[in-house]
């Protein structure tokens, strides 16, 4: 059962990690840019010349794995899902730095002892050499095994604030993006190797009939939907990106992303994915910068 006061008062050891233009690069590859070797807006992500760095690179930079998966945490790990993921960018992502990293437990709600209990954990990411903050990347996570952890001590968080529902009416932008077959062999090389992502026989073992994306490769997807439809390709317009992960995609799905403006620097989205009639992200929001 999880422990929340050891999970509360965990100490994080400062992760560093250098990246290169290449692993920019790597990195837009395995969310899909480069598709259109001919469109000048993905060839920004993908060719050193004028190379920006996608916004939602800061979700793979300065990892050390889920802190759930240490026996002390008393976490159910194998029941663990990602629930949301919601990212904060202080300034542009540079394309080649060398970051720091750090995370925290924000929060641990327990929802009862058949439902389960939600996770916060955000990471702030630095600059190493400025010391520049540049991104807060806050995982919410469903810990399905362990609801009924506040039994034992007596104490559970507030819930995390939930993310908006879009407007109840048709979308003012819709686009589609699809990825690649063999998207998940190239998103794990930057540094989620977990099986489910390229073993068939472990995707079968968890119930999958073939090898899921990585949610974060999504994430990424959400992120260069929003890049194409409304910000001209430019990384420094996104402030902020988060969304729920509501069904599982596979390599190869074409996402449609349905897109609404809130005024001039707010976006709502979902993504559909219409060969299984499934929402795979949903309650999206988009902050931009002028």
């Amino acid at each position: 059962m999880l422990d929340y006061r050891t999970m509360k008062a965990w100490e994080f050891a400062e992760a560093r990690q250098n990246y290169s233009r290449r692993d920019t690069i790597l990195y837009a590859l395995g969310i899909g840019l480069g598709a259109d070797p001919l469109n000048a807006g993905q060839l920004r992500y993908v060719f050193e010349k004028e190379l920006q760095a996608l916004p939602t690179m800061a979700t793979v930079l300065g990892g050390f794995g889920s802190c759930f998966s240490d026996p002390r945490s008393g976490a159910d790990y194998a029941k663990l899902l990602h629930g949301e993921q919601r990212l904060r960018l202080f300034r542009p992502l540079p394309v080649e730095a060398s970051v720091r990293a750090r995370d925290r437990v924000l929060s641990l709600t327990d929802l009862g002892a058949s439902k389960g209990a939600i996770a916060s954990v955000a990471r702030e990411l630095f600059d190493a050499a400025s010391g520049d903050l540049l991104a807060e990347c806050t995982n919410v996570l469903f810990l399905r095994g362990d609801g009924g952890f506040s039994e034992r001590s007596g104490v559970s968080d507030p819930r995390p604030q939930s993310l908006p529902d879009p407007p109840a009416r048709l979308p003012d932008i819709q686009i589609e993006l699809t990825s690649l077959p063999q998207s998940a062999l190239i998103y794990r090389l930057s540094g989620d190797y977990n099986p489910l992502h390229v073993d068939p026989e472990v995707a079968r073992t968890a119930g999958f009939p073939r090898p899921i994306l990585h949610g974060l490769c999504s994430f990424g997807m959400a992120g260069h939907a929003m890049l194409k439809s409304c910000c001209g390709y430019e990384a420094a317009r996104i402030r902020s990106i988060a969304v729920r992960f509501t069904a599982p995609v596979f390599p190869g799905d074409t996402l449609r992303f349905s897109i609404w403006r809130a005024g001039q620097e707010v976006l709502h989205f979902r993504a559909h994915v219409d060969l299984r009639e499934q929402t795979v992200l949903d309650h999206g929001i988009v902050e931009l910068n002028p």
